[in-house]
């Protein structure tokens, strides 16, 4: 009876206190009694360090700071409202559903396989498709969607661009109209995940002829004999694009191989230094047996698999941006924070050089990747577009990672600050879709009418 007349007390004299009309403004914008609910559930510590930060008033000379926003000439205003939102709502899922848990997968090379139901619920994959269940938005929101996943993690960024990009691209480019009704739909769900098997072990840049995978027709089946190498998702892919070279036409075939067909092994690639979430495998395709309904109806040259490689390449100009994007926002967040001789860093003249610089790379792959995605919405787009893209961009994310990596200090080398993984993934998009080499000459040989290609 003695506490319930304490609690009584101590109810009155808060309600002396507090401002009613402030408190119902307030329940206009706020959910009070979830505020309440997650409030109470904090331990002492915890309360503690809210009131501080509640009641702690400034430092003297201490003024509001701008945001953290590596959009600085604001791109996000030539959004429409319905692209806006597709664009706060990944970044949301992202940054809730993906940044707590990416250095730890990262870190131990596994794929966080229970984000992929979540992911699906954002209804992005083949965004730019028509038809199949597919949004049918214009590719800038493609490029919009790869930054927004990059910026946080470009192992997610990876998974998506395989299984939206280059394995749902092949079905969409070079499928029949039954291979693109079995698949699409389910693949744009994630019900069924795909990946694309082009790269060997012998062969990389010279995939245009020189393709060691082989395959032959006999009866109405196909026979695969050959290996592949840094296939993304091929450990757990549902269906793979497997590229061969016909041995009696010498014309490059894709083919449809589901999960479990005989002949096919994928092998986990171990021990890499960037991209750990991806599984990444190596296939060996011994007598693997596909049968000619699951050839790809209209893939009938190296033409065809470059159809798919344009249209794609444009997206990872977009996923390196947005792997310097990351860098630059959480370097820019650590100036903030990090004191030295008594100041926060970002006071410091040589901090602010180098975040300019990234800024300005930042800045000029975004206006170069945007553009690029506007040519491809208008049927532009030239293969000279996509690969100036790629290596302009994939080298400008190299300087800006190591700026960010040079501004932490010796944190830099710490996963948990989150540099050091953007520093170690963008080495794998400056090697992937076309090396900086392989890009520059077909670049090349565009602007001065020569082929310098061997």
């Amino acid at each position: 009876m003695l506490q319930l007349f304490k609690n009584m007390k101590q109810i009155i004299n808060l309600m002396k206190e507090v401002d009613f009309k402030q408190l119902v403004e307030i329940s206009e914008k706020i959910d009070l009694a979830k505020i309440m609910k997650s409030v109470g559930e904090l331990n002492d510590a915890q309360l503690n360090g809210l009131t501080k930060m509640l009641t702690e008033k400034a430092k003297k000379g201490q003024h509001k700071l701008p945001p953290i926003d590596g959009d600085f000439y604001d791109y996000d205003l030539k959004l429409t409202q319905e692209q806006r939102n597709i664009q706060l709502k990944v970044r949301n899922f992202m940054e809730t559903e993906v940044e707590p848990i990416a250095n730890t997968y990262w870190n131990r090379a596994e794929f966080p396989m229970e984000i992929i139901p979540k992911l699906a619920k954002l209804n992005i994959c083949g965004v730019a498709y028509e038809g199949y269940d597919c949004p049918n938005l214009p590719f800038v929101m493609e490029g919009i969607i790869a930054e927004e996943i990059a910026r946080v993690d470009v192992s997610i960024s990876t998974f998506f661009g395989v299984h939206s990009g280059l394995a749902m691209g092949s079905i969409y480019l070079c499928g029949s109209e039954e291979q693109k009704q079995e698949w699409l739909p389910k693949m744009q769900r994630l019900e069924a995940i795909g990946a694309f098997g082009l790269t060997e072990p012998n062969v990389g840049s010279g995939a245009a002829g020189g393709l060691e995978t082989t395959c032959r027709k006999e009866g109405d089946h196909w026979i695969i004999n050959g290996q592949k190498k840094w296939i993304g998702n091929a450990t757990f892919s549902d269906v793979t694009i497997i590229w061969a070279r016909e041995i009696k036409t010498d014309q490059v075939k894709g083919f449809l191989v589901r999960k479990g067909n005989p002949g096919f092994k994928a092998e986990k690639i171990e021990n890499k230094m960037a991209l750990r979430t991806v599984q990444n495998a190596l296939i060996t395709l011994t007598d693997c047996r596909v049968p000619e309904q699951d050839r790809l109806q209209k893939a009938n040259s190296f033409r065809d698999t470059a159809k798919v490689l344009r249209m794609t390449r444009a997206g990872v100009a977009w996923q390196a941006m947005g792997c310097a994007r990351g860098a630059y926002e959480s370097a820019l967040k650590y100036t903030k924070k990090r004191e030295q001789f008594g100041k926060p860093i970002a006071k410091f003249q040589l901090i602010q050089d180098h975040l300019v610089e990234m800024l300005a790379n930042l800045t000029a792959m975004k206006a170069m990747v945007y553009r690029l995605s506007e040519l491809q919405d208008q049927g532009l787009l030239t293969d000279e577009h996509a690969s100036l893209a790629k290596v302009f961009c994939s080298m400008r994310t190299r300087d800006v990672v190591s700026r960010a990596r040079e501004v932490l200090g010796g944190n830099g080398i710490l996963l948990e600050y989150d540099v050091a993984r953007f520093v170690a993934d963008a080495e794998a998009i400056y090697s992937y879709e076309g090396t900086k080499e392989i890009n520059s000459l077909i670049v090349g040989r565009a602007i001065t009418g020569y082929s310098a290609f061997v």
